[in-house]
Order: structure tokens, then C-alpha cells, then sequence
């Protein structure tokens, strides 16, 4: 009797056996073996464990001793399922895990990018499975599900540079050449480059202009945009025009020839601030040069690899020594990662 179902049931302990130790194998492949593998590929890694399963569960039911019939019933049974879990995607769990899929495909943006999604506007701290972590200006981490993010146009901030504006209505007593000229000077001050003006519209009263200028580096945007604004006011005024409508003007129980400006004897020393975004985007500005650091330590293994392949003797040995100590400092890079955003 007990010989009789050991025969019986064989099929189905070897199958889990070794679908277990393959499960085990590939997870230790996937995730342990190799730490150099950013967390950006963790998605890719996360699906091939997905199959695997899915693969082991179809295989388990085949090995089971029971009849054809009831072999295909079940069968039958787990492909309705996943029928159903596809079919009902836009609203489930499944949707965010497609959505991420596609994404990893597309890449619309990566750890540390700015970006705009409908209402929320900041930058990526962490890029999941089935959602996308983003830290608002007002330092707020906002949770985005990926089918979201698919589903709707996503605005990204150049790495390479974006322009930044300012919209401003003046007077037509001063000419538009002379304010064009000035609103380039604010910008070239602030160090922005290829400053343009354009004319947005000749209203009753009032003729408005929008001055832009390339920024390059994108990691100060929020503190660049004030200081234009700042600067656009110091320049007009110290060129004695006024930043107001001329029917505000006509409304004032004053001279007409009494100009409302900022009186500036002095120049005034900048007392040194704190830069917005390193308070802002604290989270965001962490993952990314964590990344950057992660990706600049395997690159340096990859070339001692290639190195070592080439070398011989008493310079391989030191070749591997120095490999050793970067594999080692990776590592700890990355648990202190792991540590970082269970903390957070």
C-alpha cells in the first residue's frame, strides 16, 4: 500500500523538488549573485520569476496523479483564472504591472528626473512594480500607479537642459526693443543661456512679454526660476521702469511723474541661502546620486574584469585583489541603499 502511493505520488515530489531548487537557483541568480544590476532592472528580474512560477505550477498539475479529464479540467481552470485577471486589468492590480512593463520598455524617465503627471509635479524617487514613488516641491512623497503614468500624457525635464520663463505685462510708453534688451540682460545675469523674448499680446493697456533662457543644470529649477524673477525686478527697476499696468497708474493719488520703485542706494551683499532643492527634493536627489554611484562602481568592475582576462601573474593578483575590495564596497553600497529606503 505504502509502496503503491510512494509510485504514485514520485512524479509530483520530484516535479516540486526540482522546481523548488530551480526557484532557488534563480533567485539567488536574479538577486544575490550579481548586486551591480541597478534597481531599474529589478522589473525585468521580477518577471522572469513570475514565469518561472506560473511554469511550475502548470508542470506540478501535469505530474498529478489524476485522470486526463480532470488534469485538463484544471488546466482549463487556471487559464480562466488568468483569462480573467487579464481581462479585468484596467481596474486591477494587473493593469499596474503591465503598465510598469511597458515603461521599462519605453523608459519616459528615470530615478531623479523631473516630471509632471495631471496635478503632481516633482521628481522620481523610485521606480516599482506597480507604482511610481515622486516627491512633490512640497517635499510630499506622492505614490503613482503605473497605469496612471501610462494612461496620461507625462511632462519630463530634460537632463541636458530645459528653458525656464517669465510672463510680464508693461506699458506702452516704453518701447519693446528697449524691454527686449533688458529682459535678455536679466536672463544672461542669472547665466542662462540663448535668452529669447517674445510678444505675447497687445492688450488696452498693457503689451505682454515672456523672456526664457536654456538652463543647464536642471537640479536647481525651482531656485533659477525665483532668482530670473528677481533679477527681471532689480534690472527694470534700475533702469527706471515700472513692473505695472498703466491703469493701475491712473488710478494713483500721486504725481504722474513720481515712478513707484524700489530705491537701491547700495548694492547689497547676498547673504548666502539655502538652496530650495536640497531641502525639496532630499529623497529624490539621494536616489539619484545613489545610483550614480552604484553605476560608477560597476563600471569599474567591469573594466578590472576585462582587465584581469588580459593580465598575468603577480599583476592579475593584484588585479583581482583591487576587484575584491570593489566587489565588497558595492556591496555595502548597496545594503546602505536597501537600509536608506526602509528608513525613509
Amino acid at each position: 500500500m505504502f509502496g503503491e502511493l510512494t509510485i504514485t505520488w514520485l512524479p509530483t515530489v520530484i516535479t516540486l523538488g526540482f522546481f523548488s531548487a530551480l526557484h532557488w537557483f534563480a533567485h539567488w541568480f536574479l538577486f544575490k549573485r550579481d548586486v551591480q544590476k541597478s534597481h531599474e532592472h529589478m522589473f525585468a528580474r521580477q518577471l522572469i520569476m513570475l514565469v518561472l512560477i506560473l511554469v511550475a505550477v502548470v508542470a506540478v498539475v501535469i505530474s498529478l496523479p489524476i485522470s486526463e479529464s480532470s488534469e485538463s479540467q484544471v488546466l482549463s481552470l487556471i487559464g480562466l483564472l488568468l483569462s480573467g485577471l487579464l481581462a479585468f486589468s484596467s481596474t486591477t492590480i494587473i493593469s499596474n504591472l503591465v503598465a510598469g512593463a511597458v515603461m521599462r520598455f519605453t523608459e519616459p524617465f528615470k530615478t531623479g528626473d523631473y516630471i509632471r503627471v495631471k496635478e503632481v509635479v516633482g521628481k522620481v524617487t523610485e521606480r516599482g512594480l506597480f507604482d511610481c514613488e515622486v516627491q512633490t516641491e512640497n517635499r510630499e512623497l506622492i505614490a503613482i500607479p503605473n497605469s496612471i503614468l501610462i494612461n496620461n500624457a507625462i511632462t519630463t525635464v530634460r537632463s541636458s537642459g530645459t528653458f525656464i520663463s517669465v510672463t510680464l505685462s508693461l506699458g506702452y510708453d516704453v518701447h519693446h526693443s528697449r524691454i527686449s534688451t533688458l529682459l535678455k540682460q536679466a536672463a544672461t545675469e542669472i547665466e542662462l543661456q540663448d535668452p529669447f523674448v517674445h510678444v505675447l499680446e497687445l492688450g488696452n493697456f498693457a503689451v505682454t512679454y515672456k523672456v526664457s533662457g536654456l538652463l543647464i543644470d536642471v537640479k536647481n529649477l525651482l531656485t533659477m526660476r525665483s532668482k530670473l524673477h528677481c533679477q527681471i525686478l532689480d534690472t527694470l527697476h534700475d533702469n527706471d521702469i515700472e513692473i505695472m499696468s498703466p491703469s493701475f497708474m491712473n488710478q494713483r493719488k500721486v504725481s504722474d511723474e513720481l515712478p513707484v520703485l524700489v530705491k537701491a542706494p547700495h548694492k547689497i551683499k547676498e547673504q548666502e541661502q539655502t538652496v530650495a532643492e536640497d531641502i525639496v527634493f532630499d529623497k529624490a536627489e539621494k536616489a539619484q546620486q545613489a545610483e550614480e554611484v552604484k553605476h560608477e562602481l560597476s563600471t569599474q568592475v567591469a573594466k578590472l574584469k576585462e582587465q584581469i582576462s588580459e593580465a598575468e601573474g603577480e599583476q592579475k593578483d593584484k588585479l583581482t585583489a583591487k576587484l575584491n575590495r570593489l566587489e565588497e564596497k558595492l556591496k555595502v553600497h548597496v545594503e546602505t541603499l536597501k537600509n536608506n529606503k526602509k528608513s525613509d
